[in-house]
């Protein structure tokens, strides 16, 4: 039986790479997976899934006004999917989680999506938002502080490496603009 997947974490917890060995896994098995992520994380290149480990994989991409449901449709249409794998997912709408689960309900396809659950100010994404609410399953894919707790914010540096408190909810950055913290140590970074 199909379902909609969240798995969701803080930054450099491995969510690209858990990705990408699940849908190896599927290939290794003969079966067919379809892969995207958002255009507009480009860091890897256009279209590909990648991540510091240094595995990766091409994949199309969707942006804020494609409809999902009609992107898995057609997909649907060439031949058999297996598995859906979205990665970037806290970049979907509302209205693109909606479609997935109507892709998963109407079309039989399990999909699933790999995103940040917050954002650097600690508020959800909109797609993860969603996916919050509409998920059959969700899994936290965990990394650790630099104390060793279980990181679950994320601070955004400055160009000075100080935590930054304001500004736009997307900027797209890796290591030299993101460190993941557990709460305690996040309300500290940001003088909470």
């Amino acid at each position: 039986m199909a379902k909609l997947y969240f798995n969701y974490s803080t930054m450099n917890a491995g969510k690209s790479t858990a990705l990408l060995q699940a849908s190896h896994n599927y290939r290794e098995g003969g079966m067919q997976t379809y892969l995207m992520t958002a255009r507009l994380d480009n860091r890897a290149g256009k279209g590909r899934i990648a991540s510091r480990i240094g595995i990766g994989e091409d994949a199309d991409t969707f942006t804020p006004d494609d409809d999902l449901f009609a992107t898995l449709q057609q997909r649907c249409a060439v031949g058999p999917v297996a598995c859906v794998f979205i990665d970037e997912a806290q970049f979907l709408t509302k209205e693109q989680v909606w479609q997935l689960a109507r892709a998963v309900d109407d079309l039989g396809v399990p999909v699933m999506c790999y995103g940040l659950r917050v954002d650097f100010q600690g508020n959800l994404f909109p797609g993860s938002a969603a996916l919050l609410a509409w998920a059959d399953e969700m899994r936290e894919v965990r990394t650790i502080c630099h104390c060793g707790r279980k990181a679950t914010m994320v601070v955004r540096k400055g160009p000075d490496g100080k935590p930054l408190r304001d500004g736009e909810q997307v900027q797209i950055g890796g290591n030299e603009t993101y460190v993941s913290l557990c709460r305690r140590h996040w309300r500290e970074a940001v003088a909470d």
